[in-house]
């Protein structure tokens, strides 16, 4: 079994794509499809470990895939990272700038080094890594990148450092969109919703029940896929996506756009999207539906 994109089979072949953060969760998806798809999945992380099962996986399935780790906060190992992946294959059409993270807490109970850590994280290190893809390789060749966020156009209540980070990406993504432009480089922002995905068991027990509870108030009345997130990442790498530059596309099932003057009609009307064959999906996600 493969997986099932829903984009035609070579799309991407002979390409070279980096995925950050690509060791887990939305990463690890991400990394599947595009090697699905033809390309060279470079995936990067601060665990050798995962990636290196990530790597396993996709070789198994019979993709392209490399490796090496890397802290993205780190500006020396951003650029070390770069060079390595240049010199193993001599080409970089891709970026997906997926790593990242975040803890719940109030404002008033994060710490300064709490609030930059997670700054460095999320917005630092997008920066570092689309700089050096295009100061060593894009400037010259042109390339898309595309940046991961999160559902942040109402805030980010107990996650304000997250928030003020990923906002600071979007707003990076429609500067660099007019600036690279005369390279032929393109940047657009995804802001998923709530994902089913390993990444929500970073959570307590807590979190995670509120994060569930939540879905009784998306418009579509279910949490997202690893794999929707994916087929939007890949639309935005692919030629179908030449005139989008600078945009923000919301991948969340409308919440977004729910303004809580009423509550969501209960429905199971809408029917998810699932093409990754390893998909991950927490077990407590299904024990929260009894």
């Amino acid at each position: 079994m493969s997986f099932e994109s829903i984009f035609r089979p070579g799309l991407l072949r002979d390409q070279v794509v980096l995925v950050t953060g690509g060791g887990s969760g939305i990463g690890r998806c991400m990394a599947h499809e595009v090697a699905h798809l033809g390309a060279t999945a470079f995936i990067a992380g601060r665990s050798e470990d995962k990636l290196a099962a990530v790597a396993e996986e996709i070789r198994t399935d019979g993709g392209k895939v490399d490796y090496a780790t890397c802290d993205i906060r780190d500006e020396d190992q951003v650029k070390t990272l770069i060079a390595t992946l240049l010199e193993r294959h001599g080409r970089l059409d891709g970026v997906i700038n997926n790593a990242g993270g975040q803890f719940p807490a109030p404002l008033e109970n994060i710490s300064r080094n709490g609030f930059e850590a997670v700054v460095r994280n999320n917005l630092i290190g997008t920066f570092l890594i689309s700089r050096e893809a295009v100061n060593q390789y894009m400037k010259e060749h042109g390339g898309s990148i595309v940046c991961i966020l999160a559902d942040i156009e109402k805030g980010m209540p107990l996650m304000g450092h997250s928030g003020a980070a990923r906002a600071g990406v979007q707003n990076l993504v429609k500067t660099a969109a007019v600036e690279w432009s005369r390279f032929n480089v393109r940047i657009n922002a995804i802001l998923p919703g709530i994902i089913a995905s390993s990444g929500l068991e970073t959570y307590d027990a807590e979190t995670r029940k509120n994060i569930f509870r939540v879905r009784e108030e998306i418009p579509l009345r279910r949490l997202g896929t690893e794999s929707e997130i994916s087929a939007a990442a890949t639309f935005l790498l692919s030629p179908a996506s030449v005139y989008t530059t600078g945009a923000s596309l919301k991948v969340d099932g409308g919440i977004s756009l729910y303004a809580q003057m009423f509550r969501v009609p209960t429905h199971e009307l809408s029917e998810p999207f699932n093409g990754f064959h390893r998909a991950y999906n927490p077990d407590w996600i299904e024990e929260s539906k009894d």
